[in-house]
């Protein structure tokens, strides 16, 4: 069975009704890349090094997408203060990030791109997370 993408799963377990359901949803499609949009997203110790607002993107098509989150996930650490990313060029860095953006569906660069501004999820609260991913949330 095929993964479901990040916004898929956020958008589930949004529609659900129960705190229980919720719960259910987000562990049955545990992935790296939606426990890291989730911190990046509530995790006020994760601080982003890109600046705030939307970057220029060309967004791909939703049907024909060269990548997914679940293989970009891992070029988070070159966007969060203290990784590695710290030691790039501003330019190289945000250039890493709008590929990424452009490579992704469209509705998980949005996804991405409300993560770095730190808005909250809809639909899904700290107590939902912190009983799906005990520890996730480290603030």
């Amino acid at each position: 069975m095929m993964k479901q993408y990040v916004f898929e799963v956020i958008e589930e377990a949004a529609k659900q009704r129960s705190r229980d359901d919720k719960v259910k949803v987000l562990k049955s499609n545990e992935t790296w890349a939606l426990k890291d949009i989730i911190r990046g997203s509530m995790d006020s110790k994760v601080e982003w090094n890109l600046p705030e607002g939307s970057p220029p993107y060309q967004a791909s098509a939703a049907h024909n997408h060269p990548t997914n989150l679940l293989r970009e996930n891992s070029k988070f650490k070159y966007f969060v203060k203290g990784g590695p990313g710290d030691k790039m060029p501003k330019y190289k860095r945000e250039q890493i990030f709008i590929g990424m953006l452009e490579g992704v569906h469209p509705e998980d660069a949005k996804l991405v791109v409300s993560m770095i501004n730190k808005k909250k999820l809809t639909g899904i609260t700290r107590p939902v997370v912190e009983e799906a991913f005990p520890g996730l949330l480290k603030d």
